[in-house]
Formats: structure tokens, sequence, C-alpha cells
């Protein structure tokens, strides 16, 4: 056994230590004070060993992605591959959802009292939308007057008027919101093959698409709308790499600005993708005659928002108020700025642990231009890890900043999917891809998940 391979197993076993360490700290809190308001911590889920309909198919899911995905995607074209990660990336994460059953997995997840179609079913509250976002401050704390749900109020209202739009065109209901939730979902995995691509070759994107695919995060991404946020972040850099590469600049640019502004009225904390975009503009060879088509596109959704009476800042401002009014305020810091990394590896699976280590080792050698050597230019793999490394410190902002507090197995989703391309420094893909196939099918299926 080399010492690669060694160290890969010496962090996945750190890792595992962290996971029981957390399962167990986070036991002996709950059973003795009840502060930490879930019902197997580290993860906001409880103990029900079970199978349903999607178990067949996830495991033929499984079976063929370890067999063959690696061969494939290899050899596969690059636009059929994107396809084929695409499609098989919605298989998973669909055929997980079902192994809770239709309703509770899938039609029911977002109609609960916490989410978003509290707001639309039985009485449609955004039937003006523009009167709901004039008033949509005056019920974000808990003691305000027909108080939004959980969600509602956690988020910006871009991600609630998603399920209102999808409402008034007939998409109406938890099912075709769930629906909705996986089909976006799983262009998460799409976008960031992309990146990779772009900006660090199209050898290293191949090996990372199987992993991409086959991740152990598709658990959530199928309970909750985190996976759609992930998707519309995840494009956004896409869509900004592309640009400052010299790919169609002016478009790539402006829809790379129209996402990143929607990404921030999805979600609050998704304004650390920032660190991200600002990796890729490194990257990019530091070509910045796009950014002004950016700029212009990131103002459109806040002007928009702003215009109907919505205000981002004063809103934020009251939701930080309303975090600590309930389960913030009473879920210890001291465990969770731990324990919440311990939900993160839980999520990328035992193959991304032992490629961000690979990731944090890639040297930094002299890149090649016209047939030159340019001191400074970084090679692929170093410039995969500067992706990597950028979403993984955009995740630990909003660890130390104490607004995750648990349930960052879902909130977490947008920067965990970059992470999961670290795999690609990993050899053997096919003993790496069944660990994390195996796990998430545990998880899966002996813990009902929240959300």
């Amino acid at each position: 056994m080399n010492r690669d391979l060694l160290r890969d197993l010496a962090a996945v076993l750190a890792a595992a230590l962290l996971v029981t360490a957390a399962v167990l700290a986070g036991t002996a809190i709950e059973h003795r004070d009840g502060t930490l308001h879930v019902g197997w911590p580290p993860l906001y889920a409880h103990w029900e060993p079970h199978v349903g309909p999607g178990t067949p198919a996830a495991l033929v899911v499984a079976v063929a992605v370890v067999a063959y995905g690696p061969l494939l995607a290899a050899r596969l074209p690059w636009r059929a591959l994107l396809s084929a990660v695409w499609g098989t990336a919605m298989a998973w994460t669909f055929s997980l959802a079902l192994v809770d059953g239709w309703q509770r997995g899938i039609a029911r997840r977002l109609t609960t009292e916490y989410e978003y179609l509290q707001v639309i079913e039985p009485v449609n509250r955004f039937h003006d939308i523009p009167a709901a976002l004039r008033d949509f401050t005056h019920h974000i704390l808990i003691h305000s007057p027909g108080h939004w749900p959980a969600h509602v109020a956690g988020h910006p209202p871009a991600a609630t008027l998603t399920f209102v739009l999808l409402d008034r065109i007939g998409l109406g209901g938890g099912a075709w919101a769930g629906v909705w939730c996986i089909t976006v979902g799983a262009m998460a995995a799409v976008a960031v093959l992309v990146t990779v691509r772009t900006l660090s070759g199209e050898a290293l994107a191949r090996r990372a698409a199987p992993f991409l695919v086959l991740a152990p995060a598709a658990v959530w991404m199928g309970t909750s709308a985190d996976g759609y946020f992930a998707a519309v972040a995840a494009w956004a850099v896409a869509f900004l790499a592309l640009a400052v590469t010299g790919h169609r600049p002016r478009a790539a640019g402006l829809a790379s600005g129209l996402l990143f502004g929607l990404t921030a009225y999805l979600s609050y904390g998704l304004t650390l993708f920032a660190v991200v975009a600002a990796a890729a503009v490194l990257l990019g060879s530091r070509r910045l005659r796009p950014l002004p088509y950016v700029l212009a596109g990131l103002a459109v959704v806040p002007l928009v928002f702003t215009l109907l009476g919505f205000d981002w800042w004063e809103a934020y401002r009251l939701l930080v108020t309303r975090y600590y009014e309930g389960a913030g305020g009473v879920r210890p810091y001291g465990y969770w700025v731990w324990a919440n990394l311990a939900c993160t590896a839980l999520i990328v699976g035992p193959a991304t642990v032992a490629g961000l280590r690979r990731a944090g080792a890639a040297p930094v050698r002299t890149g090649v231009r016209g047939g030159l050597r340019t001191p400074g230019t970084l090679a692929a793999e170093p410039r995969l890890s500067l992706l990597v490394f950028a979403a993984l410190l955009a995740l630990l902002a909003a660890d130390l900043s104490g607004m995750s507090k648990a349930e960052t197995e879902r909130i977490w989703l947008p920067f965990a999917m970059w992470l999961l391309s670290a795999c690609a420094f990993l050899p053997r893909p096919r003993v790496w891809l069944a660990a994390q196939a195996i796990l998430a099918l545990t998880l899966n299926h002996l813990l009902f998940t929240g959300w």
C-alpha cells in the first residue's frame, strides 16, 4: 500500500472519528439539555430503518455508475457526457427520495409547517405579489402578526416566489415543487462540471463527473429547496468562468450576473459565493473585460425587488433577530461549530475527504501558454485545488458566523457540490465511488431525513 493511499485512509478515518464524536456528544447533549433540536445528532433526522419503492432503482443506479461511470466519463463526447450527468444525477436523487415513498419522499416535503407552500395553500398570501413584497419584513419576527413559516422568513422572497409562480402556471402543490427541486437541483452537477472543464481542463472534469453524480449529498438534494439553490449558484459561477475565459464574454457575463443576483435573493447565506466567484475570476487569466456585463446583470434582480418594495438588508437584520428568537438562540455554538463539519463529511462522503487531502497536496507548477512556460501560471491540478478551497473557505465562513447551527446537511449543499470535484484527484475511482454509494444508501435506509 503506497503512502498516498495510507494518507487518504488516514483522512477518511479522521472524518469518521469526527462524525462519531458528533453523534456521541450530540446524543449526550440532546438527552441532557434538549438544546440541539435534532432527532439524530448531528443530522436533522430520526432513526427509522426502512426500504421503499426507490430501493431497487437506487441500487441499480449505484451499481451502474460504479461499474461504468469512469469509463463512460472518459469516452463520451462532451455534450453527451453533460446530458448523461444530468440524467443520472436525477435518477440517483429521485430513487433515493423514493426510498421514503412518493408522499413522504417527494410530495409532502415542501408542504410541512416550516415550508414555502404553507403561504400558498390553503390561503395564498402571495396573490398580490407586490403587496406581499412590500409587507414581507413585517412578518419575519416570530412575535409579529401572521409571522411567516420558518423557511419563508429565513430566505429572501425569491425562494417563495419560485413556488408561487409554479402554482400560477398550473404546477402547484408539493409534488410539482418536489419534482422541480430535484430536476433543477441535478443541474448543479452539470454546472460544476462545466466550470471545472473551463478553469482546470477537460481531463479533470471527466474524472470528477461520476462523483458529482453519485454523491451522498443527493440524499438531501431530493428533500429540500436547497438543491435548487445549489444549481442556481453553480450556474452563476459556470457562466462567470465562461465569461472570464473568453467564451461569449458578454452573454455569459450577463447571465452570470443575473444568476448571482437571483442567488442572493434565494438565500442570504449564498452571498458567500462571492468567494467562489473571486476564485473563478482569478483563474480566468484575470480577463476583466466581461465584468461590466456581470455587474450589469447583477443589478437587475436586486433592483426589481427593491422597486417592488422589498428591503434585503432590513429583512436580513430581522432574520438575525428571529434566528436567535428560535432554535438558533438555543443551539450551542460550541457544539455546532465543529459538528457542522461532521454533517459536511457525511454529505460529501469519504471520497471527497480523501480528494480534499490530495487537493491540498497538489503542487503549484508552471503552466504552458502558447508553447511558452509562463512563471506564476498554475497547472491544471492546482487550479482545481484553488476552486475547491474557495468553496471550502466560504463554507468555513458560514460555519464561524454562527448563523448555520445544525441542518447544514441541506443548507451547505451549494458549497458541497464544489467540494465533490476534489474527487478528480483520486486513483481507483470505482473503489471510491462504491464507498460513496454505500454511505448514501446506508444513510437513506437507516434514517428518515428532515426537510
